[in-house]
């Protein structure tokens, strides 16, 4: 059985997400960059399916499995350089 999204809300720190399961699950908007730096607008343009949240106009996708295993913006790791 999979889980599902029915909603996404935000507040100043933080995106919420209602599951098909009755539980809700939140993640801080640091995690995911375009959202923290997103309007309102934008955040409020997304697009829900059964595998994760998506918004066309921020390139921006983020999986339910990812969010309930605590993964946050994978793109992150690209911009972590080690030292040499």
């Amino acid at each position: 059985m999979s889980t599902s999204a029915t909603d996404v809300r935000f507040d100043e720190d933080h995106l919420w997400v209602d599951l098909d399961d009755g539980r809700t699950i939140g993640a801080p908007l640091a995690w995911f960059p375009r959202l923290q730096q997103a309007s309102p607008a934008q955040r409020q343009a997304v697009e829900i399916s059964p595998f994760g949240l998506h918004w066309e106009e921020l390139d921006e996708d983020v999986s339910i499995e990812g969010l309930l295993m605590g993964r946050r913006d994978m793109t992150l790791r690209s911009a972590v350089r080690t030292p040499a």
